[in-house]
């Protein structure tokens, strides 16, 4: 048995008094004890701001993004370690694995979004806006980190997941993180977060943990600071409140517990793939974890025709799941986290049977497989029937957070539409259907009550994660009782700890603060041309202006007869009557082509390769006899790493491609991008 440390200021600090014990949730013994008396939390904030953020904001998105996946591959090498000790929490081995490998790829799937952001220390974030008739004033938006720090206060149910998805985005932000697990679980946090500040990889100052109470520390927040709550939407709530939040203005995500739901659609009746998957689908979210997850099905809604067929085939499922000891094979179940959980759900369950019918499980009659039960907090699960789900409401307002489920049945689409939003805002719900109408009936239809909504079927159905299962790159959370929050959601996500500021200027200043070329900003036509300059040498404006060409029919003709366009806007002058166009015109590919041969210089040299083309737009017609040159400017660049020591070193430089008329009128923008080789390989 140990005393469970929290890390702060730079030390593990064992906190003061005896603090709260912990138990192991499959034997009931005691395992240690976590308290964070004597913790500072104002000087753990301030060591935060003073120490973590400075190094962080140093540091460019495409460095931060590779710090994130060399703590990734860290974790993954010695990802066992980590399973003994979350087996302690009852999670089973595929628990275990969503908590802990799911928590890692979160932190690879954030590292991979520094390809979405510039190789600077701060977000330019799309494209600017002109606010002059001569282009001479104009605006934009950057993104900052914010000088604070990032506050996660989390659940007992994913002890790493729930801290790796909030510190991969804050990290990348640019943010430091003090981190406060629920206590009954820490011990596994604890575990992880050693292991990190053992690693070195992330800067200090940049993490830190506290493992018993967190009461006060948002006394101390300021307006840079960000608060994140995951857990009851009643706690969440009495956070949301505190007046400090309100006086400074601090952005406060909270992604609490909902009432989600699983509906069958009409089409979906036994012998259908569709219904077999359905069954599988509510009794693995029943059952993993326990039904500890804040995405669990708690509502099953089914036609009236079918409620019957389900409750059979869902109880016969159910009776299968092997309850007990997560370490011996073949035990599917294992408990919920605590004594303290097992009391909670048990009187959940107790009131929702005061206004419905249990169809499947007994709070006491149940086998265990490898453990004492009376020793474990382990519990059946339990599965009601509603059978009048508008009059009897319980169901839409009691979560038992553990394996609780109720069936629901529904007469048609609009009044399943009606239950799935009785839920009052859930994370997701999900519809299992092969009907194309019904599925966008529902969704459209309860779209504005869920923050995700899974279509499942056959055709999706091996590849899908399933109905419970949040993706980095989407939004995680919901409105109403779901806290109307969002968390994750790709590079949505990341700028919840950015600072959005809108600038003003001259093309050249905003280029300047920008590091990206702005339309009408200086541009430096000194010097041999881009292409014979490596990634170091070329600088944002540098430019070519090519020779010009003048379009011929000849031009259009054989490129027609190369390409195979043959679009009659180009062929035939006789059709285009009710046309903008007043003549044979040339092929917008034709000017990007015939552009690409002004500006390319051909001979080998520090350019490897050109690999794609963003934002291209044809904007002025160009007929036979009018003249079009090229204004070549270095745009953006970003660096790359090696991939091994063979690999070239070499940065990705984005290129503006001005074609101009003899008028001096813009009639194509694109940006292209080329690797280029860096003069320093080492």
């Amino acid at each position: 048995m140990r005393n469970y440390e929290n890390y702060a200021l730079g030390n593990w600090i064992k906190g003061d008094g005896e603090g709260t014990p912990l138990f192991n949730a499959i034997t009931g013994e005691q395992i240690g004890t976590a308290t964070s008396k004597g913790l500072d939390f104002s000087e753990m904030m301030n060591y935060a701001r003073k120490v973590g953020g400075p190094a962080l904001r140093k540091m460019t998105f495409q460095e931060r993004g590779l710090m994130l996946k060399k703590l990734a591959l860290h974790l993954h090498s010695i990802k066992n370690k980590f399973y003994p000790i979350s087996f302690q929490t009852g999670a089973t081995k595929i628990d275990s694995w969503i908590d802990i490998e799911g928590g890692i790829g979160n932190l690879f799937t954030n590292a991979s979004l520094r390809r979405q952001f510039p190789d600077l220390p701060y977000h330019v974030e799309e494209n600017a806006v002109p606010l002059s008739k001569n282009g001479t004033f104009i605006g934009h938006h950057i993104m900052v980190p914010k000088e604070g720090v990032a506050i996660h206060i989390n659940a007992f149910n994913f002890p790493i997941w729930g801290m790796l998805e909030k510190i991969a985005v804050n990290l990348m932000a640019g943010m430091p993180a003090i981190v406060k697990p629920a206590t009954l679980t820490s011990y596994l946090t604890e575990y992880m977060v050693r292991e990190i500040i053992e690693s070195k990889i992330i800067p200090e100052g940049s993490l830190q943990l506290i493992c018993g109470s967190a009461r006060g520390i948002l006394d101390s927040v300021t307006s840079e600071d960000v608060v994140t709550f995951t857990g009851s939407a009643d706690t969440g709530k009495m956070l949301k409140a505190h007046p400090r939040l309100i006086e400074e203005a601090v952005p406060f995500n909270m992604e609490a517990d909902s009432l989600n739901c699983s509906v069958l659609g009409e089409d979906a009746v036994p012998g259908t793939p569709e219904f077999e998957l359905f069954i599988k689908e509510v009794q693995k979210e029943m059952t993993v974890k326990a039904g500890q997850k804040c995405t669990a099905v708690r509502r099953i809604i089914v036609p009236e025709k079918l409620v019957e067929d389900v409750q059979i085939a869902l109880g016969k499922r159910l009776s299968k799941t092997v309850i007990g000891d997560p370490t011996i094979e073949g035990v599917r179940m294992g408990s919920l986290a605590g004594k303290e959980q097992k009391k909670e759900v048990t009187e959940k369950v107790h009131q929702l049977a005061k206004s419905q019918d249990i169809v499947f499980g007994d709070l006491d009659n149940f086998e265990v497989l490898g453990a004492d039960k009376d020793k474990g907090a382990f519990i059946s699960p339990i599965l009601f029937l509603n059978n009048y789900p508008f009059k009897n409401t319980d169901c839409h307002n009691i979560e038992a957070f553990g394996p609780i489920s109720t069936i629901l049945p529904y007469k048609d689409i609009n009044e399943a539409i009606k239950l799935a939003k009785m839920g009052k805002g859930s994370l997701v719900c999900s519809i299992i259907t092969n009907d194309m109408k019904i599925a966008e009936e529902f969704v459209i239809g309860a779209a504005s009550m869920h923050g995700r909504i899974l279509v499942l079927n056959e055709a999706c159905a091996k590849e899908s994660t399933g109905h419970g299962s949040p993706m980095p790159l989407l939004t995680h959370g919901g409105p109403g009782r779901a806290g109307g929050g969002e968390e994750m959601g790709g590079i949505r996500g990341i700028k919840h700890y950015l600072q959005r500021t809108a600038i003003q200027g001259h093309p050249t200043t905003i280029t300047a603060l920008t590091k990206q070329y702005q339309v009408g900003g200086e541009q430096n036509t000194e010097g041999p041309h881009v292409f014979r300059k490596h990634f170091e040498e070329i600088q944002i404006g540098d430019t070519v202006i090519t020779k010009k060409h003048t379009v011929t029919l000849d031009d259009i003709e054989n490129f027609a007869d190369l390409s195979g366009d043959k679009f009659y806007a180009h062929m035939d002058e006789n059709s285009l009557d009710g046309t903008i166009f007043t003549e044979r015109v040339a092929h917008g590919y034709f000017i990007m082509s015939k552009a690409a041969g002004l500006f390319v210089d051909p001979e080998k040299g520090p350019v490897l390769l050109n690999y794609g083309i963003d934002e291209c737009r044809f904007t002025k017609p160009v007929y036979p006899g009018m003249t079009i040159g090229v204004r070549f400017t270095a745009k953006e660049k970003i660096t790359q790493e090696k991939k091994d020591e063979e690999d070239i070193a070499k940065g990705i430089v984005k290129f503006l491609v001005d074609v101009y008329d003899d008028e001096n009128e813009t009639v194509m923008l694109a940006t292209i991008l080329t690797m280029v080789r860096k003069k320093d390989q080492s």
